[in-house]
């Protein structure tokens, strides 16, 4: 009877959840993923019209996006009217099922401008609207110590115009890691032309000038008596407005690292202390593969070349709280992907783009055959206490997160060891340089060559 009671109840519309105000809804709306958003709006009309407001998606765009990209996705459409005419509802739609991207050449040679020498394994970051390159390595083994940058505000699809900067730090390297905390460059470690390693900390801060251009100032971080071991070919990445993560690496005698740090900036931005994060398990040595923030306590690692030299297609995520880090590895199964046996690779770029997921693009697999294509790697939904090794279904639903993505317009080449940066929006991505392929001379044993080109991929949303 009491059960009547109830369904007649909540029929009639005088349940708890019919008869909360509009505002106590629309702030457990914005709590819900999309899916549980979208059932909930098919109840009835007055929840639809709550469910689908594009005050909500916007807010849930906000939240899953971060307030930057949202920002410069508005900042990108040419009037107010064609935003308007584009629901937040479909744009979050569209970014969660993107299944193509469209390239675009960015620089041709021009005998009356400058470009950056071809190179691989430098640094490229987006930081204050800006693309700033440094480093590398070059023809012979060759390091490179110069720094350029060049201005994108939002013409992210016209023809650029590199600015050589004069900044005389740090020294010339390659395989170091640069990554941009707030609007700061914080690069680390790297390997010169006589092959020492470095364990050197540095700051980089640009500056927009009207009459001037660009301006980058470094300075050597005072981090105390701590700090990793001398290293290159590691990888890096932001977590959280004031530290960076590190991992693996080539060390001293070439032997690879299997290492975790983490270095947290003061407040002023004068000094920053290491300390080493201590997990079991935690990732296996390795070099040349890719470590990407994926939220404000979690970082996601993938691939590499390991101790046996051989190519990995691992997964593992690093929680990072504070007072606690530790290690997870997801598991999955390549033959449940899709032409997922090309997954496996070193020296590919791997970057966060919009809807908290990952973008990879290029690498070589253990021939050492360089590839041009790119995936999508979402794990933005996935609880972690799901991933535990002994549950055969997380292989199965990882399996069903890694999407290979259809390439359009210009088609670039083959690469490794490139670098690759994402704007505000995290819709375009830059990319530049790498080892590519070239034709073989008579006294080389393979086709390479480095490169100096930069173009722009786009995620296409059909709006």
């Amino acid at each position: 009877m009491a059960e009547t009671s109830t369904t007649t109840s909540f029929i009639s519309g005088s349940s708890s959840i019919a008869s909360l105000a509009t505002d106590h809804l629309f702030t457990i709306l914005r709590l819900l993923p999309m899916d549980s958003i979208l059932y909930f709006a098919m109840t009835c009309k007055k929840f639809r019209y709550l469910a689908t407001s594009d005050v909500l998606w916007e807010s849930v765009c906000r939240r899953d996006w971060g307030n930057s990209a949202v920002d410069a996705l508005k900042s990108s459409f040419h009037d107010d009217e064609q935003r308007r005419l584009i629901p937040w509802i479909t744009l979050y739609k569209q970014v969660s099922r993107v299944d193509s991207v469209c390239c675009y050449k960015l620089a041709e040679p021009d005998p009356d401008l400058i470009f950056p020498v071809p190179r691989a394994s430098h640094s490229l970051n987006f930081v204050s609207g800006c693309l700033v390159l440094f480093g590398g390595g070059y023809e012979g083994g060759r390091d490179l110590d110069d720094t350029w940058a060049v201005y994108i505000g939002n013409n992210s699809q016209n023809m650029l115009k590199w600015q050589k900067i004069q900044t005389g730090t740090p020294s010339g390297r390659f395989g170091h890691t640069c990554v941009v905390i707030e609007n700061y460059l914080v690069l680390f470690g790297g390997i010169n032309e006589r092959g020492d390693r470095h364990s050197d900390t540095w700051l980089g801060q640009v500056s927009l000038h009207e009459n001037l251009g660009i301006s980058l100032s470094w300075q050597l971080l005072d981090v105390g008596l701590t700090s990793p071991p001398p290293r290159g070919a590691h990888a890096a990445c932001c977590i959280s407005s004031r530290k960076m993560v590190i991992h693996g690496g080539i060390g001293l005698n070439g032997v690879r690292l299997d290492d975790t740090w983490i270095i947290e900036l003061s407040e002023n931005r004068c000094y920053g202390t290491w300390h080493k994060i201590v997990s079991h398990p935690s990732p296996p040595a390795r070099s040349g593969h890719s470590l990407t923030c994926i939220s404000e306590t979690q970082t996601i690692l993938f691939g590499g070349r390991g101790l046996g030299y051989e190519v990995l297609n691992d997964i593992w995520v690093l929680h990072v709280t504070e007072g606690y880090s530790k290690w997870v590895q997801i598991f999955y199964e390549l033959q449940n992907i899709p032409a997922g046996v090309s997954l496996p690779r070193v020296g590919h770029s791997a970057t966060s783009i919009i809807g908290g997921r990952l973008l990879i693009h290029g690498g070589e697999d253990s021939l050492r055959h360089r590839k041009d294509d790119f995936w999508v790697l979402d794990i933005s939904h996935i609880s972690l206490e799901k991933m535990h090794p002994t549950r055969l279904d997380s292989k199965k639903m990882l399996a069903n997160k890694w999407r290979r993505l259809k390439p359009e317009g210009y088609k670039p080449g083959c690469r490794s060891f490139h670098r690759a940066c994402v704007d505000d929006s995290g819709r375009y991505l830059y990319v530049f340089g790498g080892m590519v392929d070239g034709l073989l001379q008579p006294a080389e044993p393979v086709g390479l060559r480095f490169d100096g080109e930069l173009f722009l991929v786009e995620l296409v949303l059909q709006l």
